[in-house]
Formats: structure tokens, C-alpha cells, sequence
């Protein structure tokens, strides 16, 4: 099965991007370089999609375990490569997890299956950046 995604220019750095499911997103540049800062830069679209992948595979299994969830974060932060600021060297990943008697260890495993077995943008970017997560469990 096929997924697409389509980008069309806009003028200056703007850009629309479509995917086959018909949701658009604005891609635009920094001011300094030609762009509005007006929507997502690519690689911050990248971090976006890590944190979304995750974020939905941890709060499923977590569910799954029947752990009383509340409210849910995840916060992903990039670190650019010195020579090349486009280039991420290391990402880490902070998860959120508020609620009523929730396991450390279910956290934990969730956490575990989706980077190693569920989330595909966890695995195709760990082969070229190092990935660290961490968690904060607060209670509701």
C-alpha cells in the first residue's frame, strides 16, 4: 500500500503539503531566510511525527493495560550537529503520563514497544541519530 504525500509552492518559502488523506500542513521558512516563520520547518515536522508516532502507541498500550490515564504529553527535543545546524546528532523524548495509580513498569514497557516494535519513524531515525526517552508520572 502506497502513502503520498504532495508539497506545492506558495510564493517566497511557503509551501503546502498534502498527504493522500487530504490534510494539508504549511511548510514556511525562518525569516532570515526568505520565509514568513509562519508554519512547520521540514525537520521540525520530523520531530513532530516522532512525537505523534510515539505518543499514540504509548497511550494504546497504556490503555490497554487498563492504566487510568488522564492526560498525556510527549515533548521531543532535537540537537543540531555544530557544523551543520540541519542535521540532528541526538533526540530525546519526555513523556508526560498523568493519572490514577499508573504502573511505572507498564510506562516503562509502553515506552520500550514503541521504539523498538510499533513506532516506523522511531526505527528509521535511530539508525542515523541517537535516540534517549525519559518519563514524569503525575498524579491526577
Amino acid at each position: 500500500m502506497a502513502v503520498e504525500a504532495k508539497v506545492t509552492w506558495q510564493g517566497d518559502m511557503e509551501f503546502e503539503g498534502t498527504a493522500s488523506s487530504g490534510h494539508v500542513v504549511t511548510l514556511d521558512g525562518a525569516t532570515e531566510h526568505g520565509g514568513h516563520d509562519a508554519g512547520f520547518r521540514p525537520m521540525e515536522l520530523l520531530l513532530v511525527g516522532l512525537a505523534g508516532c510515539t505518543a499514540m502507541d504509548v497511550i494504546s498500550i497504556l490503555r490497554k493495560k487498563r492504566q487510568d490515564v488522564t492526560g498525556f504529553e510527549v515533548s521531543v527535543r532535537g540537537e543540531r550537529a555544530e557544523r551543520h545546524p540541519r542535521v540532528y546528532t541526538e533526540i530525546h523524548v519526555e513523556y508526560v503520563i498523568r493519572g490514577n495509580d499508573i504502573a511505572p513498569q507498564a510506562v516503562e514497557r509502553a515506552i520500550q514497544l514503541s521504539e523498538k516494535k510499533y513506532c516506523p519513524a522511531t526505527a528509521m531515525l535511530s539508525k542515523t541519530v541517537r535516540i534517549t526517552s525519559s518519563f514524569r508520572i503525575e498524579e491526577a
